[in-house]
């Protein structure tokens, strides 16, 4: 007798290519199916989409998909319609004759997947289209933005609430890939699902190594990461609009294609941008956070941050745009402790869509601290991630980090020069700034100096023999561990902070973190001990590149991003397999009834060939 697991893994076959389920998918779809309310938090990559794409394959009617971008929702749809889903949109790009040829579709039963924004949600009239079309399941993607606890509250999200009341009888599932305990439970509370199976997958990406390195010259550092990753693709983040112009201008000049997004371009500007990126087109982009929830590449293979985002929700979803392929990426982050200050500044001022209400700003600032101890700790990066989220990480070693491969180290003496800097802020009278203290302990004959008679103060020149980055780097670390503090004025100076007289006293613990001895193995390093697949030898990276020439091709002529056609993995299998059959080519990852034949015998031909004209 056949069960409705066998019935899932038959569709998942057929339309996917997938032989099995990935951790939590099989729980996440029966819920949809039993019509249980559920919370599934799947980190990026997680396959979390195919949690309600698949149930609703087996339901007498169609399932309501809220997305929060035209962009995601296209992506979803063109990639359902490729395994041959039957799927579409409505949204307010659309004609009025376009929308009215799907709502006549969604009524007769012909579509199984329709996607909407939470505004149209909140329309009477789609709202009285969904009741007539017998509505009965509704997923909510990236439900995090329905919390003020959250990283990315949207107020339209809020109407959502309505839901329940409106369709009593529908079951309501969310998803999202980053929620802590307490954004976990308000999203219950706000959604009023009923007795929800919560579904928590793993936070660890292994796949990912992790590093933060001081920011000491930017532009040397991007380029660093950028020229180990030729010919693959990337996204570089930066916290200013006009930093993202400036560093992607210089990109160009030095002959890099890269290409810039953020809020403050014109809306066809931001289109071009990100299709030239999903077409790849383009394989970099320069960009503030207004990037990313609409990105679907899968082929990732880095992520740079040239200054700290605003909160460790943000940085597991920015950074994990890479390697949503499962295959191995990196995540670079260049820290100075300065950027807490300077996101302090903004968020108070209501800067970058970030709304002034004092309870956003103070859960905002709490966000800030977190990721500000997140770079200055010494601990694993992969054990601080997985730990926030409220899960165990028991590896004694990720072994892809910049802490465990030993790229970072403990300044020695960090009490006596914690001491020495601490007493300096003070013998100035706590009525400076960091460039100052700094000028002060560096020993510096200045006119400022002189005339406050500071060149006879017993710290001045006590830490000489640093640098001006050191010294800065030092007294921002201090700051974030509560030694030192910085008023909020038009021109900053430094206090003492509340753990100030410890330290002074030798009775606290000073952890300054600098960057270890250059290790030229370690540090160039960009894949993990526990990559999912070896990389591709020579003759099988030709086939590779000729099959993601191909791919690039097809999807062009189709309208469509290449990741729709096949991903990296799928492509990697067969520049590796070399299936030359029909047969043996179903049996590749990623490869389903649908696109076996759209593609096959074009995919079969081009290897057939490439084995012909090449050792084996």
């Amino acid at each position: 007798m056949t069960t409705v697991l066998d019935r899932l893994r038959d569709l998942i076959s057929h339309h996917w290519g997938y032989d099995s389920f990935r951790p939590l998918q099989q729980e996440a779809m029966l819920a949809t199916l039993e019509r249980r309310d559920s919370l599934v938090v799947m980190p990026t990559g997680g396959g979390k989409s195919l949690c309600y794409q698949a149930p609703a394959l087996l339901s007498e009617h169609v399932t309501v998909v809220v997305s929060p971008l035209i962009s995601l929702m296209k992506d979803q749809v063109d990639g359902l319609r490729e395994c041959g889903v039957a799927a579409a949109q409505l949204n307010s790009s659309q004609r009025s004759d376009q929308q009215r040829e799907i709502e006549r579709a969604v009524l007769d039963g012909k579509i199984k997947l329709l996607f909407a924004s939470p505004e149209r949600l909140a329309m009477g009239s789609f709202r009285d289209l969904l009741k007539r079309a017998n509505v009965r399941t509704f997923a909510i993607d990236e439900a995090h933005c329905i919390s003020h606890w959250g990283h990315d509250f949207r107020p339209e999200y809020r109407q959502l609430r309505d839901l329940r009341k409106t369709f009593p009888e529908a079951s309501v599932h969310a998803y999202t890939a980053t929620a802590t305990p307490k954004v976990r439970q308000d999203i219950i509370e706000q959604l009023s699902l009923r007795d929800p199976l919560e579904l928590v997958g793993d936070f660890d990406r292994p796949n990912l190594t992790y590093r933060v390195l001081p920011r000491t010259k930017e532009w040397e550092q991007v380029l660093e990461v950028v020229g180990r990753h030729q010919g693959e693709a990337g996204i570089i983040y930066c916290i200013r609009r006009r930093d993202v112009d400036s560093l992607s201008e210089k990109l160009r000049r030095k002959g890099v294609n890269a290409v810039a997004y953020h809020a403050g371009l014109q809306p066809e500007e931001r289109r071009a941008a990100q299709e030239q990126f999903a077409t790849e087109k383009c394989d970099l982009v320069v960009a503030t956070v207004a990037f990313g929830m609409g990105i679907d590449r899968s082929n990732v293979r880095f992520v740079l941050h040239t200054g700290m985002p605003k909160s460790i929700e943000h940085y597991q979803q920015e950074s994990g745009r890479a390697g949503r392929d499962g295959l191995e990426a990196e995540c670079v982050m260049l820290y100075s402790a300065a950027d807490a200050i300077v996101w302090r500044t903004m968020i108070e001022r209501g800067g970058e869509g970030i709304e002034p209400d004092p309870a956003f700003v103070d859960a905002a600032m709490r966000h800030v601290r977190d990721l500000d101890r997140y770079c200055s700790a010494a601990a694993c990066r992969h054990r601080s991630l997985v730990e926030y989220f409220g899960q165990q990480y028991t590896a004694a070693n990720c072994n892809a980090c910049d802490i465990c491969l030993g790229e970072t180290e403990s300044v020695p003496d960090s009490l006596i020069i914690a001491q020495k800097i601490l007493s300096c802020v003070y013998r100035v009278g706590q009525a400076f700034g960091v460039g100052h203290v700094t000028s002060v302990l560096r020993g510096e004959d200045t006119e400022k100096i002189r005339d406050r008679g500071h060149s006879r103060l017993s710290t001045f020149g006590l830490l000489k023999t640093s640098t001006k980055h050191e010294l800065r780097e030092w007294i921002y670390q201090l700051i974030a561990q509560d030694f030192l503090r910085q008023t909020e004025d038009e021109y900053p100076v430094l206090r003492l902070g509340a753990r100030a007289r410890d330290a002074m006293k030798g009775a606290a613990e000073v952890k300054l973190r600098q960057p270890a001895a250059r290790k030229k193995d370690k540090a160039a390093r960009s894949t993990t001990a526990a990559a999912p697949l070896e990389p591709l030898v020579a003759h099988d990276r030709e086939l590779f590149e000729s099959l993601r020439k191909w791919r690039r091709g097809e999807a062009e002529h189709r309208g469509v991003p290449p990741y729709v056609i096949f991903s990296d993995k799928t492509l990697r299998e067969l520049a590796r397999k070399r299936p030359t059959t029909l047969h043996e080519l179903r049996g590749i990852y990623g490869v389903g009834d649908a696109k076996l034949e759209a593609f096959g015998d074009a995919l079969v031909t081009q290897i057939r060939e490439h084995c012909a004209t090449a050792p084996s």
